[in-house]
């Protein structure tokens, strides 16, 4: 086991900054203790490991097992959002002014890892995200391995890349993916390297969408994530420009009345997107909702 203590500047709220990286319930990358601590898996470039992160009287405590223990734990900090510039963001809305006083702790970490953001962000291309989690959690119980330490039972690491070229056609199916979103996965993994190897937002922007399968919504879930990048709208996901309208204007509006309405928010989108899903506000629920389908029955 190896042990950091670091203490952030200012508020810092680790469950916000982590909650982004969990992937539905059962998530066998995530979990969270009854003592509030948080375990998470990672495969690093020095190999799999399991983290555990704590926070005590202002301090935020890391322990970690396995061989990537020390480059996660070297990672810590930037995990949890300590390079996130908030500076010159200013609520414009009054809603999500109130969110901030009630948030101050709220930051947008990296994780600096892309591929680990990228498989589920395609298994929840235009599906629901139970049916995406599932896929997840069978492809994670098949391929993945045990995590490292005194992890919570059920734990797993995301298998190394040249695993995800590998997946045969019928396991994909049984986990429930359809062909286009498992070429996609394993397309990707082909140019892991150069992606994981991507230093700026906009780099990777440009390396991801140049990928067959792979759009905007998908490239700004990998970016918020992998690089922390707070102006990485998710245009195109299903409820999100509909919240964001009836947050800041009472009415549900779509992707273009979005980008308007964020215009002010330039450079920090995505945090204003993220103070929306906090301020609880949702519309009122009308029409037939997205199904889950199950493609191993087809």
């Amino acid at each position: 086991m190896r042990e950091r203590r670091w203490v952030p500047e200012g508020p810092l709220d680790v469950g916000l900054a982590l909650q982004p990286h969990k992937r539905g319930g059962g998530d066998p990358t995530w979990r969270q203790s009854a003592d509030g601590s948080v375990w998470r898996t990672s495969r690093t470039p020095d190999g799999p490991c399991t983290l555990r992160v704590s926070v005590k009287a202002g301090c935020v405590y890391g322990q970690a097992w396995g061989p990537g223990a020390e480059w996660a734990l070297e990672a810590l900090p930037a995990l949890l959002g300590a390079f996130d510039d908030a500076s010159g963001f200013v609520a414009k809305h009054e809603v999500l002014a109130e969110v901030v006083r009630k948030n101050p702790g709220l930051r947008i970490g990296r994780t600096g890892r892309v591929m680990e953001a990228l498989v589920p962000a395609v298994l929840e291309q235009k599906v629901v995200g139970q049916e995406a989690w599932r896929a997840w959690r069978w492809l994670l119980g098949r391929y993945g391995e045990p995590a490292p330490g005194p992890a919570p039972e059920g734990m797993r690491v995301v298998p190394e890349t040249v695993v995800w070229r590998q997946i045969p056609s019928w396991h994909w199916h049984r986990a429930g993916a359809e062909a286009v979103r498992a070429r996609t996965i394993a397309n990707a993994a082909w140019h892991a390297d150069k992606l994981e190897a991507a230093a700026t937002t906009e780099e990777l922007d440009r390396l991801l969408r140049a990928l067959p399968g792979i759009g905007v919504w998908t490239s700004a879930e990998v970016r918020q994530r992998a690089l922390g990048d707070p102006d990485a709208v998710s245009v195109g996901d299903y409820h999100l420009a509909k919240l964001v309208g009836y947050a800041l204007t009472g009415e549900k509006t779509d992707d273009p009345g979005m980008l308007r309405l964020l215009e002010p928010y330039q450079g920090h989108r995505h945090r204003a997107a993220v103070l929306v899903w906090l301020t609880g506000l949702r519309p009122p629920a009308r029409g037939p909702r997205m199904s889950v389908r199950d493609y191993r029955s087809f």
